[in-house]
């Protein structure tokens, strides 16, 4: 699972910053996660690739969206086929349907507007799924959680050959997928090699929101937590009457979840100098990894028993 940040400003760009985007790469499927403006050259100037059949919207917002009529345009222009499916709030489907049309645009390719509400399903894949989940904006917001199934448990080679005296062959990998196999006379059940089932990986995404128990519930034991942290503790107030979190209380909610690592994004333009004290107060709240991602950064989000830590963005 790549996670490419491809806006990490908040609602203003500046030269280093673009707005709101970010994109996961899940083996092969390319999910993005909001479109400011600019996106499309975002992702040309991070090769991430144009192949997006789901964009999940977090609210209608310029800072979030202004990117999706150049991106569905580009896409025309490119001559695609396959469809497209964008993933919204209930009540913004006439936003996001004005949004696609603007200036008098008619793709080419299909797309379909799907409005969710919180905890909702909203992509069932056979190895994960994406959810939605209650935020706290000045509008109607949900953030995004990336679940992946349970991964089959580790295979004992070391018993199945020593302890056993099955050799490798096709029968590990029926015993892999839960099958029993006969060798030498007798029955070797899966369990008697195979251990528990490993968890998969969990990564949520806020976009613009003030800290609530909905986010901390599902970034429980997340692997990556991408949480609003627009301000530092000295603009709290401005937090509060912008329904955005400070980096304090995003690292309260990452602390409080168990998340094992937290990216801060939405940094405002008053920090464009130097976001340092977004960053520092972070971690002296979260026990975990945080950081300030920078734009066209890569993070590949290891598996909850495999550690890893977070590659510096020259060898992401």
């Amino acid at each position: 699972m790549r996670v490419t940040f491809l806006g990490t400003s908040g609602a203003v760009p500046t030269t280093q910053r673009n707005t709101s985007a970010l994109l996961v790469n899940r083996d092969g499927d390319r999910l993005l996660f909001d479109c400011g403006e600019g996106t499309q050259r975002q992702m040309m100037r991070f090769s991430t690739g144009f192949a997006v059949d789901h964009l999940f919207v977090t609210h209608c917002h310029g800072d979030h969206v202004l990117g999706i009529p150049g991106l569905v345009q580009t896409f025309d222009f490119n001559d695609r086929e396959a469809p497209l499916a964008i993933h919204a709030p209930h009540g913004t489907r006439g936003q996001i349907e004005d949004l696609v049309h603007a200036a008098g645009n008619d793709p080419s390719f299909p797309v379909r507007i799907n409005q969710v509400g919180p905890d909702e399903v909203v992509l069932d894949r056979s190895e994960y799924e994406v959810r939605a989940v209650r935020t706290d904006h000045r509008t109607d917001a949900v953030g995004y959680v990336i679940v992946e199934d349970d991964r089959k448990g580790r295979f004992d080679r070391e018993k199945a050959e020593e302890e056993l005296g099955l050799p490798p062959g096709p029968e590990y990998s029926k015993l892999h997928r839960g099958e029993s196999v006969e060798h030498q006379g007798r029955t070797i059940e899966p369990e008697e090699v195979v251990g528990p089932p490993r968890p998969g990986r969990r990564m949520v995404y806020t976009g613009d929101t003030r800290p609530t128990d909905a986010i901390a519930a599902a970034a429980e034991d997340a692997d990556l937590l991408v949480h609003d942290a627009t301000f530092a503790s000295d603009w709290a107030d401005r937090a509060r009457a912008t329904a955005h979190s400070t980096a304090r209380e995003a690292a309260a909610i990452a602390d409080r979840a168990g998340a094992k690592r937290l990216a801060l994004t939405h940094i405002s333009t008053r920090y464009a100098g130097d976001p340092s004290p977004i960053e520092r107060e972070a971690r002296e709240h979260f026990d975990g990894d945080a950081w300030i991602p920078d734009d066209g950064d890569r993070f590949e989000v290891p598996f909850p028993d495999d550690g890893g830590e977070r590659p510096d963005s020259d060898d992401a």
